[in-house]
């Protein structure tokens, strides 16, 4: 069988408070292979985004393992684990995370600057992402000359221009109105069906969980569900 992109195996994560300590993530373990759209639901304080900050490199578990398309990542320094957040994961963020000042092609570049590749294969990839997600007349337009919904698409291309194992985004309806949603929403499934992008997507909201083919819940650091085409009132009913 092919090694899973994701695979984590009784995953926990504490915060220390002085003589007491706060239980984020409780003895996860599941797995995602390539080629699954993932949502990772529940209520606010359920270990979900502590759950994606560790898969993202951007944290460490307090113990378990974590393996990413097979090499065991759990206690990686802090140099080793961005050089393969660099490489080998693409990032979307509620709030774009995009540089002020910058033009939409500049940011959709910046992933591969770091990766040292020049400048004349940089900007032909990162035109060809834009156009990909639809804002390619935007290029040229810095953040300030943007809709919310064209600065999320343009945060979608930046992930994906280092052609990574696997795209994490942070709530990435949770600053746009409901039809910009729909049209974010559209655009990952279009990728995972028709590119094969393998995306987890955080959420609270039922309605963007449904978009993705596998939905688990969490809820106090656990997760207390795990399955195929969730529908929106089976969601409703474990408290999102």
């Amino acid at each position: 069988m092919a090694t899973p992109i994701v695979d984590v195996r009784n995953l926990c994560k504490y915060y220390e408070h002085g003589e007491s300590s706060t239980v984020a993530l409780d003895g996860v373990t599941l797995q995602i292979e390539a080629g699954d759209f993932v949502a990772v639901a529940g209520p606010s304080g359920s270990g979900k985004s502590t759950f994606m900050h560790i898969i993202g490199l951007l944290d460490e578990p307090s113990s378990g393992q974590y393996f990413l398309e097979g090499q065991d990542v759990s206690s990686l320094s802090d140099d080793a684990r961005a050089d393969i957040r660099s490489r080998r994961l693409g990032f979307v963020f509620q709030s774009y995370n995009l540089l002020a000042r910058t033009s939409a092609l500049e940011n959709v570049e910046l992933p591969m600057l770091y990766a040292g590749i020049g400048s004349a294969e940089r900007h032909r990839q990162a035109l060809e992402e834009l156009r990909v997600v639809g804002v390619e007349d935007v290029a040229s337009h810095s953040s300030n000359q943007m809709s919310g919904g064209q600065q999320q698409r343009v945060a979608i291309a930046r992930s994906l221009v280092n052609n990574p194992a696997l795209v994490l985004a942070d709530e990435p309806t949770g600053a746009l109105d409901t039809k910009s949603s729909k049209e974010i929403m559209q655009i990952f499934t279009r990728l995972n069906e028709e590119r094969g992008v393998t995306i987890l997507v955080v959420t609270h909201e039922p309605s963007v969980a449904a978009y993705a083919k596998r939905v688990i819940t969490f809820r106090d650091g656990r997760v207390i569900a795990d399955g195929s085409h969730a529908k929106t009132e089976d969601l409703e009913t474990v408290g999102l």
